[in-house]
């Protein structure tokens, strides 16, 4: 398993004594919606209500209340030219003490959201495989880089996802819950291939997507109908992947590319159950905009 970025975990060891706030109303355009939230310690952040002036003034009525060891009032604030925020919108905002049982409470629901994100797994820790892992991490998904080389797995470095060495790919693509998306860029072409079939049966996956040229593409369909005999799969299949309107074939870039593509339809896809279980994983927020 791969070091990880910091969780709320770390930040609550180490300021227990932090202010939890919470987006409780957002009427209008804000900078995000009911139930963002953020801890604000006296030196530290954890989390973000959106960024620009609406924060500063969260951060700085937390801390004061921090300073003064009195519990913080509720903000309603109007998103306009008064604060240098002209979103339009207003936005409610609670302020809450950290306790044990709200850490707790936090935690279980993090470890709730992160098992319910979408799972995206690259396959191949090469030069492309790892900075489309690096650009994927920053993404609410699940990333699970996987190789059959111990070597190159042990030589990525990239903080927040999962490793996965095994001789055998295709069973992680079988074993792979439903609304994954498998990208498929490994060292041997054969290789590529056995592994973009199997994803491709999987009628539940979000994206299937292989690096190559038009060569690559057409030998691919050529070999899934000669081999497999389903031609029909082919037509679910993304390759290249990140699209042909930028020519250039740097690593970072198809990287940045592609993870655009798969964010894309990963987050849509998983969109509805996503928000279902959502509404299982903590108690309403109360609306602040009175």
């Amino acid at each position: 398993m791969a070091a990880k970025r910091e969780d709320i975990r770390d930040f609550l060891r180490r300021e227990p004594g932090c202010v939890f706030v919470e987006v409780t109303g957002a009427a209008g355009s804000t900078p995000r919606d009911t139930g963002a939230w953020m801890l604000v310690a006296a030196e530290g952040l954890f989390g973000t209500i959106g960024g620009g002036q609406l924060e500063y003034m969260a951060i700085d009525h937390a801390r004061r209340s921090l300073r003064q060891g009195v519990p913080a009032e509720e903000m309603n604030v109007p998103l306009g030219p008064e604060i240098g925020q002209c979103c339009g919108g207003r936005v409610g905002l609670s302020f809450t003490q950290m306790s044990p049982e709200l850490s707790t409470f936090l935690i279980a629901r993090s470890d709730r959201e992160m098992a319910a994100r979408p799972h995206v797994y690259v396959f191949g820790a090469g030069h492309v495989g790892d900075a489309l892992a690096m650009a994927l991490s920053l993404v609410p998904l699940r990333i699970v880089l996987v190789d059959t080389r111990e070597d190159e797995l042990a030589a990525s470095t990239v903080p927040g996802i999962e490793t996965c060495l095994t001789a055998m790919p295709e069973a992680v693509v079988r074993d792979a819950p439903a609304g994954s998306s498998f990208v498929i860029l490994t060292h041997d072409h054969a290789l590529d291939f056995l592994i973009t079939a199997e994803a491709l049966r999987r009628s539940d996956a979000a994206y299937v997507g292989m690096i190559g040229s038009k060569t690559k593409r057409a030998t691919f369909k050529n070999w899934l109908s000669r081999e497999v005999g389903r031609p029909e799969l082919f037509d679910r299949l993304i390759c290249p992947i990140g699209g042909t309107a930028v020519k250039d074939k740097r690593p970072a870039v198809i990287a940045a590319l592609a993870a655009a593509e798969i964010m894309t339809v990963a987050l849509n896809y998983d969109r509805v159950g996503t928000a279902h279980l959502r509404r299982d994983i903590g108690a309403p927020a109360r609306s602040a905009l009175r």
